[in-house]
């Protein structure tokens, strides 16, 4: 069967069916991991470090990575392999129970999982623009997966409770293990030489370094600033609702929801994104994360929390694709993983920052602990606003 979808389906088809993978594991830890930890005995400053070495991997690694997938033949040889790696890593989770333990264990897990994303996404975009397709309708089988597995796995939570945790993780890598070697190739065929593309025609920077000038690095920096709330989310909402009294089976859903409202604005996308720059994107999401924090740090009821999670389509989805297309607009083929991993470094190390200090926060002052998060987000709005003084939208995309 897989050989005859690889023959038949679109790369689009095909890169889709994985991309529903992508976010599936995180999606199942979200929902179980912080819960999970707790029962072991784990207290939140512990949980918030557990969370956060996994960014500090991912902090050394990305740009590495994405490198080494840029110069193979194709960018789906570098996501079979890592795709594979990420499927073997949690199998000691069956063995271990202590601090140290989980800790080693969780690290390799999310680390080989945190390694896909900016890989898949560099190269559908990449191949989407090829074939005049739209990267939204792609990229949104990922937060589609995403909802799959924190609305509809996380119902596992309240029949099985967070024992099935490991089970449900590794069910989930191995399905996307096997499902990567569906993916279609993403590259442009070589070009041969003619006088159209001679040495000197290219206009967009070869090299990363040539790009990072400091109108670049702002909105890349202020994004990440905005979705290290949504590393802390992944780490801590679930946990800090259900010991504020938020039965178990509101849990899932409060963090499907937010991924519902992220899918719609993905497919929606082609229809109105074209009239948005990529920055004011950004710039959007860093004030819808003002918002949405700041009402997330008074505790409020479930059902208020419902409409704040609707947020997440703009304070994660809109910023994201603003990132995604301003490094597109801004780099080349040549280095568009890498790039992507550039990013991805400084998402991570805003993540790790905000990961360790929440956990020491939530200890103190349980929900206010959000008020971190408003910090960050009026931090990024700083960042947008001086790179469009930099270089005004006329100048850049």
């Amino acid at each position: 069967m897989p050989s005859a979808l690889s023959r038949s389906a679109s790369p689009e088809l095909r890169a889709s069916i994985y991309q529903f993978t992508v976010y599936i594991p995180g999606g199942v830890a979200s929902v179980f991991l912080g819960i999970w930890l707790s029962e072991h005995g784990l207290p939140a400053d512990q949980i918030g470090i557990i969370n956060a070495l996994p960014t500090l991997c991912l902090l050394m690694l990305n740009i590495v990575v994405g490198r080494i997938a840029d110069k193979a033949d194709d960018w789906r040889t570098a996501l079979i392999v890592i795709s594979l790696l990420s499927a073997l890593a949690p199998l000691p989770l069956y063995f271990v129970s202590e601090f140290w333990g989980i800790l080693l264990v969780w690290a390799l897990c999310a680390t080989s999982n945190g390694l896909i994303a900016p890989v898949i996404d560099a190269a559908t975009m990449r191949m989407t623009r090829r074939n005049g397709t739209d990267f939204g309708a792609v990229r949104a089988w990922a937060t589609v997966g995403y909802v799959f597995a924190a609305g509809g796995l996380g119902l596992f939570l309240n029949v099985l409770g967070s024992g099935a945790f490991i089970t449900l993780y590794v069910a989930t890598v191995v399905a996307r293990a096997g499902l990567a070697y569906l993916l279609p190739r993403f590259r442009s065929p070589a070009l041969k030489a003619t006088l159209a593309n001679v040495p000197g025609a290219e206009t967009k920077p070869s090299r990363l370094r040539d790009s990072l000038q400091l109108w670049f690095v702002l909105p890349l920096v202020a994004f990440a600033l905005v979705n290290s709330s949504n590393a802390v989310l992944g780490g801590f909402a679930a946990l800090l609702w259900h010991e504020n009294g938020i039965p178990n089976y509101f849990l899932g859903p409060l963090l499907g929801i937010a991924a519902v409202g992220e899918a719609i604005l993905m497919f929606a996308w082609r229809r109105f994104g074209g009239r948005v720059t990529a920055r004011n994107m950004i710039l959007v999401a860093a004030v819808a994360g003002l918002v949405r924090f700041t009402i997330m740090a008074f505790n409020p009821p479930v059902g208020v929390l419902f409409l704040t999670q609707l947020l997440h389509a703009f304070s994660f989805g809109m910023g994201y694709f603003g990132v995604v297309h301003f490094i597109a607009n801004w780099t080349n083929e040549e280095n568009a993983a890498e790039a992507q991993g550039f990013f991805n470094m400084l998402n991570m190390g805003a993540a790790m920052l905000a990961l360790i200090v929440f956990g020491v926060l939530v200890e103190h002052f349980g929900s206010q602990a959000f008020f971190y998060s408003t910090l960050t987000a009026l931090i990024a709005i700083g960042c947008v606003l001086v790179s469009l003084y930099l270089k005004p939208p006329k100048d850049a995309r």
